[in-house]
Order: C-alpha cells, then sequence, then structure tokens
C-alpha cells in the first residue's frame, strides 16, 4: 500500500505533542511492515529544515479564495526519518518559526491543506490512502469528496486520526470561500453549529475514524467538546487503536539523551545515577522520592491544579518528597509555580520552557511521574516513563486508564485517582511517598513496568488490517 499522512507536526521536524510523536513513528513502523508511507506537512522554519537536504518534487500554482500563490513541495533526500517526508512551502504563510498560535492560522492551514490535495490530483498515479491527523488536515475528505476540481480523487479512502477533539479548527462563513469551489448542497458536511468546522467535518466525511485509544473513543460520546452528538450518531465508523511509542528513541539501555544507560536488571542503579543528576542540578534531596510532571501547563493537563497540589501536600503529608515540572503553558500557572521556588527546602524545582534532553533525563532519573489530566486522549509520557521503570501517578481518564492498572489492583503498576481535583492528587501524592519507603515492592512494580509492550508492531497492524477494509481489491 501506498499511504500519504497529512500533519500539522512530525517529530522530529516540528513537535508540539503528542500528534509529531505519532505522526513521527507510525509512518516508519509502516514502511517496515513493507508499506510504502509518506508524509505531508508545512515547510516551518526549523532547526531540521536548515539542517538536512531537500529536493524540489513540485511547484503548484493555486488560490486561497481571491488570492492566488505559487507553492512549492520539497522532499527531504536521504529518507533519514525511515519513510518519505515533504514539506509544502507557501512564501510567507507556512514558513515561519511557530507551529501555532497565529491570527491567520485558518488561512494557513486551509491552504496546506489545498496545497496538498491539488499536488496529489497532479500525480499520475493515486495513493492507495489518505491519514489525515486532527482538524489541522480535516477538510481534506470534504474537499477529496465535494470539491468540483478533485473529483478524480473521489475513490481514494480517507483516515481520520483524532489525537485530541478539543481543538477542532472552527471558520466563519466569512471565510468559506478559502475552500475550492464545492458542491453548495453539501454545506451541512462542512458545518456544526453554525460555523465551519474542520474536525467535524472529518468525522462526517472521512471513510473510517480512529481515536488514539478505547476510553477516549467511549469518552467522545459524552465529553467532546461540543460534538459529543456527532460521535454518537457516527460511531459505526469509530474505531480505537492505542497509540505505541518508539521503542528505539525511548530506550534506557540506548538513549543518547541520558548518559548512565540501564536495563531491566540494572534499573536500581542506573535510576539512581540518573536521580542524582538531577537532584545536584536542582537543588534538591537524594534520599527523598522525585516526583516530576513533564508537559504543557495548561487546564487539560490539570496542571492548574499542581501549585496548590505542591503546597497540600508539603503541608499535610509533610516535606517528604521532591517535585520537579518541565513545561511551559499558561501564564498564571507558569507564575504561581515559579513562586514555589521561595518555598523550597531543596525539594521543589522548576524548568520553563522545552527540553527534550532534560525531558529523557527525568523519565530516567525520576520515581513518579504525574499525569493529573483533565483530558488525555492517549498520553505518551506515562508510557515513556514506564519504558524507564518510572511509576505513573494518573488520573482514571482516557488512554491513561488503558494503560495503567492501580498497584492497589491485580496486577496492577501504577497509582490513579478518579477526579482531576487537588485533594485527588494529595492523597495520590502520599500513596506514592508510601510505596517508594516500601523498598522491595517499588523494585517489583518497575522490574514490571519496563516489562510491558507498549510498541508500535500491535498498533501498526490495526492501522494495516483497518486499510485493506477500505481498498478495493484490485
Amino acid at each position: 500500500m501506498e499511504i500519504i499522512h497529512v500533519s500539522a507536526e512530525c517529530y522530529p521536524v516540528a513537535k508540539a505533542g503528542g500528534l509529531g510523536d505519532v505522526v513521527g513513528a507510525l509512518p516508519k513502523y509502516q514502511t517496515l511492515a513493507g508499506h510504502t508511507a509518506k508524509v505531508v506537512m508545512p515547510m516551518y522554519r526549523t532547526k531540521f529544515l536548515m539542517e538536512n537536504e531537500w529536493e524540489v518534487v513540485h511547484k503548484g500554482y493555486t488560490n486561497l479564495g481571491s488570492w492566488w500563490f505559487i507553492y512549492t513541495v520539497i522532499k527531504e533526500k536521504t529518507n533519514k526519518l525511515g519513510f518519505d517526508l515533504y514539506l509544502i512551502d507557501i512564501n510567507g504563510l507556512l514558513d515561519r518559526e511557530k507551529i501555532y498560535g497565529y491570527d491567520d492560522d485558518a488561512e494557513r492551514f486551509t491552504a496546506f491543506q489545498i496545497c496538498v490535495v491539488d499536488w496529489i490530483a497532479a500525480w499520475k498515479h493515486h495513493p492507495d490512502l489518505i491519514h489525515v491527523h486532527d482538524y489541522h488536515a480535516g477538510l481534506i475528505p470534504f474537499m477529496i469528496r465535494y470539491c468540483y476540481r478533485y473529483q478524480q480523487l473521489q475513490r481514494i479512502p480517507t483516515v481520520l486520526t483524532i489525537h485530541n477533539a478539543e481543538y477542532q479548527g472552527w471558520m466563519g462563513w466569512d471565510k468559506s470561500h478559502f475552500i475550492p469551489e464545492w458542491d453548495s448542497w453539501k454545506t451541512g458536511m462542512l458545518e456544526w453549529k453554525n460555523t465551519i468546522n474542520p474536525l467535524a467535518s472529518a468525522v462526517k466525511c472521512a471513510w473510517k475514524v480512529t481515536t488514539v485509544s478505547h476510553s477516549y473513543l467511549d469518552e467522545l460520546r459524552y465529553a467532546a467538546n461540543g460534538l459529543e452528538a456527532l460521535f454518537e450518531y457516527e460511531k459505526g465508523k469509530c474505531v480505537g487503536i492505542l497509540n505505541g511509542i518508539d521503542t528505539k528513541v525511548w530506550d534506557p539501555e540506548t538513549d543518547i539523551y541520558i548518559d548512565n544507560h540501564y536495563s531491566i536488571h540494572s534499573n536500581k542503579e542506573g535510576k539512581l545515577k540518573s536521580k542524582k543528576i538531577l537532584c545536584e542540578r536542582f537543588d534538591l534531596e537524594l534520599e527523598k522520592p522525585l516526583i516530576v510532571f513533564i508537559g504543557r501547563l495548561v487546564g487539560e493537563k490539570g496542571a492548574d491544579l499542581i501549585p496548590q497540589a505542591i503546597g497540600d501536600s508539603f503541608y499535610y503529608i509533610g516535606r517528604k518528597m521532591n517535585f520537579l515540572i518541565l513545561g511551559s503553558g499558561f501564564p498564571n500557572v507558569e507564575y504561581q509555580l515559579e513562586g514555589l521556588r521561595t518555598l523550597s527546602k531543596r525539594d521543589y524545582s522548576i524548568y520553563i520552557g522545552y527540553n527534550e534532553s532534560l525531558s529523557h533525563l527525568m523519565y530516567a532519573g525520576a520515581d513518579f511521574i504525574l499525569m493529573p489530566s483533565r483530558v488525555e486522549p492517549c498520553g505518551l509520557n506515562q508510557m515513556y516513563a514506564m519504558r524507564y521503570g518510572t511509576v505513573p501517578i494518573v488520573r482514571n481518564t482516557g488512554g491513561l486508564r488503558d494503560t495503567v492498572i492501580d498497584y492497589g489492583d491485580e496486577g496492577g503498576y501504577g497509582i490513579r485517582f478518579n477526579n482531576p481535583v487537588v485533594g485527588d492528587i494529595t492523597q495520590s501524592v502520599w500513596r506514592a511517598v508510601e510505596l517508594y519507603g516500601q523498598e522491595e515492592r517499588l523494585d517489583e512494580i518497575r522490574t514490571q513496568i519496563m516489562q510491558l509492550d507498549f510498541s508500535w508492531e500491535t498498533s501498526v497492524q490495526q492501522y494495516l488490517d483497518l486499510y485493506q477494509s477500505l481498498i478495493p481489491v484490485k
């Protein structure tokens, strides 16, 4: 099969979250399985762009409403990611440093999608399937089915993967002319609650819809940021496929970002060495359990609850643990977390920003990772953490529910709590401190979680089976 993935992110080219990790790994493993997987994404002005060699494979001329422009498709020459990588360049629109956050994001991603479909329409052959990811590519299934200029592409199956339904790409109807001329009788396939909703449109128009965990698919029917009725109506074509992780990148025996490698059999000594580095760097006491948070400091991740949860833990449990935070996000959350520095007694620190190497060191050196998410479609951090023998403390939601069993239950190995509230987080921290004091039990859990299989192989086969069910027998 020839599979085209269309995404706004792809690690290591440009990444803001889990979407980038998935699109950087899934095509690689599909290629290893004997298929031709290609990724198409915007050409941001990134370090990866500057440091690699490219060739121009296509130039086109198209329009965004009344604005006509030239676009260029470039290809990475060496196939270094394990699949063909293509970038779409629109001068002045896509060639910016950030992925998101611009006032004209609706124009940027709509133009990107038009270029992708224009380019594929110019091919001498058709790919077997187009796989679009999140709302940034959500208009493509509609355009292929209902835009007059792309009629020849109608028979290409499309699959949508929803990595996070909180973000839907809403556009006013005043921007409907951006989309190439389309069948006006199909307005309902674009619309949701009186606005153009690219994610809703993709759910309606794609041949199949996947979510990144089984539990998240169930949750979308009652918590989907306004799309609950749509997911209930379209449940027949929706499938949950749990994400995997790239076990070649996330491997404590070979990780390029850590100096002290270790295996399942040497995890106690190996983790201690990385923990010493962290404690020295951030002035923390080595003897205490180290609880870390890695991720975006936003409400969706429950980050706004963390400042009080840390304060309450110190007050009610005592200063029996260390906290280390890595991330950035809402300014008020950053401000509160920064403010806790003044209260630290060598048991709290924070790094504001994104730092890939530090995150790997934290997975390796931490004893516990905290994920108090309000919404977590899949979650990769808990899988990374367990690969390194770090015990997850998670809210019982989405992919966290699917991947973490509480150590109090049969066969369990993590700490789960039900509600995204400070009291539940503090109670879970207390349980972590208690577990840390049970050295033999903690060693057993570390060995257990490092043996769990969250690799891509199983997930990739589920995607391939889904694709095959859509592709006509030739």
